[in-house]
């Protein structure tokens, strides 16, 4: 981080290489206000929506994302991250929805029903959208005929279940029987987590991929989005 105090820092003067480094440091740091601005001039420096969001937003929420996943930030500071993320993805958003823009893909995701833990899940939500995701959150308690509703309505490339409680894991498997019972099953990547679970149950569930944290969730959620697409 540069000495001068933040306030003083003229984000007109840099130049584009280091208004990205500064904005991607003011993520890092939560400045949601300032993420807003850099977002701002790079829009009217004739910049493309999704080069702002690729370049800038999605850069800085990298970094955070892999400090989070070493112990170097932890939960407070993500969300705060991830706040100032969203700010500048309130200016984009727009001008994303209108350009044929394509993003990483597309995630409905859901504490399943009983459950009403949400921060894990609202952290998952909040990286996958740093990482360009489009995120359909269903919240919490979601029972099995929401998830469904949620795929036919949005048709997403992956459905996400998480679950805090020992008692409502079960109901993943619910949800995925049901999807095979449709033949619906392989139509998409079905992500789960919370901390009670671990590999062997995601394999027991039939879930393709079980991720310990948010930042875990995003690498996978990439591959294997990639893997089926080259598919």
């Amino acid at each position: 981080m540069s000495d001068i105090e933040d306030d003083e820092i003229d984000l007109r003067a840099l130049a584009d290489d280091e208004l990205v480094e500064q904005m991607q440091d003011d993520l890092y740091d939560g400045m949601r206000d300032e993420v807003i601005e850099g977002t701002e001039i790079l829009l009217e420096r004739g910049w493309a929506a999704d080069q702002v969001l690729t370049v800038a937003l999605v850069g800085g929420m990298t970094i955070v994302g892999v400090d989070f996943r070493d112990g170097i930030l932890f939960v407070p500071e993500v969300l705060s991250a991830a706040n100032a993320m969203k700010g500048g993805m309130e200016v984009l958003r727009p001008l994303l929805s209108a350009s044929d823009s394509s993003n990483a893909g597309k995630m409905v995701i859901g504490t399943v029903k009983g459950d009403i833990h949400d921060i894990g899940k609202n952290l998952v939500v909040m990286m996958m959208e740093g990482a360009g995701f489009e995120v359909v959150d269903l919240g919490i308690n979601t029972p099995v005929e929401e998830f469904l509703e949620a795929l036919e309505e949005h048709k997403p490339n992956i459905l996400g279940m998480s679950a805090l409680l020992t008692t409502t894991m079960p109901y993943m498997k619910v949800v995925i029987d049901e999807l095979v019972e449709r033949g619906m099953r392989d139509d998409y990547i079905v992500m789960v987590g919370g901390a009670p679970l671990n590999q062997e149950f995601g394999e027991a569930v039939g879930a393709d991929a079980y991720c310990r944290d948010a930042a875990t969730a995003v690498e996978t959620a990439k591959e294997l989005v990639a893997q089926s697409r080259a598919a």
